[in-house]
């Protein structure tokens, strides 16, 4: 039989799903805002159609850096040979010159602060051999991230009709470098750098408007529009937001400033329950005991809209009674969360122990007293 448990009291809950963007509007041609602790997305405008990534491409390059660092195979005062084809770059350039070694640091400096054309060049060269060796290693990264609709060829965003994303990758991709190299994400936030005695200033335009911005890149060519993937600290909440086809940079700075505002506004983040704590208990059959506690196997930390919260519901649905012997771990219900307008969501909950089978004479005893007295009472 089909059980509907509901859960009281319950707090508000989105889930690790897409959330319904509501009525907002933007001028960006493709735009997704996403809460970075619970992966939902707040707000979404063709967010997998195909766009060019211009320089926010330097984000999987410096992802590739920063492993290569984490790893221990290569060190911030390491250095980097400077190729002719990397003097040559053309664009926004660090302005390295051929022949030069030049320290790792240096270089993520040169790609975060200045967008450096010619320092993207020197790693890919330092660290696969050439620049379309290091391009596969990119694109070979995103599959593994589920970045399905990503391919690179380059590894500074050069135009390349196959160069392609989408800004539900490239929010993928920002959440991984965040969550992933917490040691080395700091560089992001810095607004200057110097070197050949040149100071160039970081392109990010929130990084300078006292809203939390603590990274990542802009981008434009002729094709993307101008785009920018930024993230913005808010006491405990981060979110992250990807936008491109602005067709100019003030609109790009505006419109990230009015989507981030109306996220921190409209959206709450919420913990609900931690993996491991009993969610509700499923009536057991001749079982040594009449439940079973259900648990999650992981936290919950969801986002809603704040409007939301007094209509939503949160079921567990299982079919019960559920026949012993039940292993802990073992799949047995459902948490249902159904919010107005939007997806409903489904967690598994997993037995929190095992319950093992009655004896022969135990199921007799509890078969009688199933038929004389019905099912236990619910906890």
């Amino acid at each position: 039989m089909k059980r509907r448990l509901p859960i009281l009291p319950v707090v508000a809950l989105m889930a690790l799903a897409p959330v319904a963007a509501g009525a907002f509007e933007t001028a960006a041609r493709e735009a997704v805002l996403i809460d970075e602790s619970t992966g939902a997305t707040i707000l979404g405008k063709n967010v997998q159609a195909p766009t060019a990534p211009s320089s926010m491409t330097k984000i999987m390059t410096i992802y590739l850096l920063f492993e290569r660092l984490a790893e221990g195979s290569l060190g911030l005062t390491d250095t980097l040979p400077v190729s002719e084809k990397a003097w040559r770059m053309g664009g926004s350039k660090m302005f390295v010159e051929v022949g030069d070694r030049v320290t790792v640091e240096d270089l993520i400096r040169g790609i975060v602060v200045q967008s450096g054309n010619d320092a993207t060049v020197v790693v890919a060269e330092g660290l696969a051999g050439s620049e379309d060796a290091f391009a596969r290693e990119m694109t070979d990264k995103a599959r593994e991230f589920g970045m399905a609709s990503t391919t690179f060829r380059n590894a500074s965003g050069w135009p390349d009709p196959e160069h392609v994303t989408t800004v539900g990758d490239l929010a993928i991709l920002v959440r991984r470098t965040i969550q992933d190299f917490p040691q080395y994400y700091h560089y992001y936030s810095e607004t200057d750098f110097t070197f050949s005695d040149i100071q160039q200033s970081n392109r990010n335009p929130l990084l300078y408007t006292g809203t939390g911005a603590d990274g990542l890149k802009t981008g434009y060519t002729e094709a993307a529009g101008y785009g920018l993937a930024a993230s913005v600290v808010r006491g405990d909440r981060r979110l992250i937001l990807v936008v491109n086809g602005f067709g100019g940079s003030r609109e790009r700075a505006d419109e990230a400033r009015r989507m981030l505002e109306w996220g921190f506004r409209e959206f709450d983040a919420v913990e609900l329950f931690e993996a491991g704590e009993t969610v509700a208990e499923a009536e057991v059959w001749l079982g040594d005991d009449d439940f079973v506690p259900l648990v999650l196997d992981e936290d919950i930390a969801v986002t809603l809209p704040r409007a939301s919260r007094r209509d939503m519901t949160v079921k567990v649905v299982y079919d019960g009674p559920v026949p012993a012997p039940i292993r802990a771990g073992a799949p047995i219900a459902d948490l249902v969360i159904e919010i107005p307008d939007m997806a409903p969501v489904e967690r598994a909950l997993l037995a929190g122990s095992d319950v093992g089978e009655l004896s022969f004479l135990g199921k007799l005893g509890s078969a009688a007293a199933y038929l004389v007295f019905g099912p236990p009472a619910e906890p």
